[in-house]
């Protein structure tokens, strides 16, 4: 499996895994649109990436570069088709997960259990200071 672009040996394995062909996929660049002024206007740095039997389509435009950005959406086509198949068990669902069970606010129950080992601990110090 070749795709026209080099990818790191990781997005390699996750394409094989998924089963995903470099001649299903169709490649095309376009404009791109934002700031930039007369340069952006002029010259097709975005690509525009679709992989035809899922039906996916990635635009990518974070680079100045063409070959850059061809790159990244590559790397991001594989990542959503991967999102579409496997669902909650793909990598960043599973990341995204992470984060937001890590951000989650603490119930009011464990917040006071929490609050309240905190003050035991502090007067188990401060019985300490006082028998020096």
């Amino acid at each position: 499996m070749n795709f026209p672009v080099e990818l790191n040996p990781h997005y390699l394995e996750k394409a094989a895994r998924l089963k995903i062909e470099p001649e299903d996929i169709v490649e095309s660049f376009v404009r791109g649109g934002g700031a930039g002024g007369q340069k952006i206007n002029k010259t097709s740095s975005a690509v525009l990436v679709k992989h035809l039997p899922t039906g996916i389509e990635v635009k990518c435009q974070v680079n100045r570069e063409q070959s850059r950005n061809r790159i990244s959406a590559y790397k991001l086509l594989i990542d959503k088709i991967e999102d579409k198949v496997l669902g909650a068990k793909s990598e960043r669902a599973m990341r995204v997960f992470k984060l937001r069970k890590q951000k989650k606010h603490r119930s009011k129950r464990a917040k006071e259990k929490m609050i309240e080992g905190k003050r035991a601990r502090a007067i188990l110090k401060s019985n300490r200071a006082t028998l020096r």
